[in-house]
C-alpha cells in the first residue's frame, strides 16, 4: 500500500470538501440539515440498518449535491454561453440531486412508519 499515494488522495478530497463548504450553499444548506438529521436517525432507528438506512438516505444527498456540482464547474469551465448540451447536462445534475431529496422522506417514512 502506498501511504503516499493515500494521504494526497485524502488531502484532495479534504480539499474538494473544503471548495463545497466554502463555494456552494446548497451543499451547506444539505450538509447542516444531514447534520441535524442523522442524530434523529440513529435515535429512532430500531436496529443497526434502520439506522443505516436512515444516514445513509442523508449522505446520498450530500454525494449527488457534490457530483452535480463538480458537473456545473465543469459546464461552466467550458463556457458561459448557451449549450444545449450544457444545459442538458446541468438540467440531469439537477434531476439526481431532486430525486436524492425526494429518497430522504420516503425512505424515512418507510422505516419510521412502516
Amino acid at each position: 500500500m502506498d501511504v503516499g499515494r493515500v494521504l494526497r488522495a485524502a488531502r484532495y478530497s479534504y480539499q474538494g470538501l473544503r471548495d463545497a463548504v466554502r463555494g456552494h450553499s446548497s451543499f451547506r444548506q444539505e450538509l447542516l440539515l444531514g447534520a441535524m438529521l442523522a442524530p434523529a436517525g440513529v435515535w429512532l432507528g430500531d436496529d443497526r440498518p434502520q439506522r443505516a438506512m436512515l444516514v445513509s438516505s442523508l449522505v446520498l444527498v450530500l454525494i449527488a449535491e457534490l457530483l452535480n456540482s463538480a458537473v456545473e464547474t465543469v459546464v461552466d469551465r467550458i463556457g458561459k454561453e448557451h449549450s444545449e448540451l450544457s444545459r442538458q447536462a446541468k438540467d440531469l445534475g439537477s434531476v439526481a440531486v431532486l430525486l436524492s431529496l425526494v429518497t430522504v422522506p420516503v425512505v424515512w417514512g418507510l422505516v419510521l412508519l412502516g
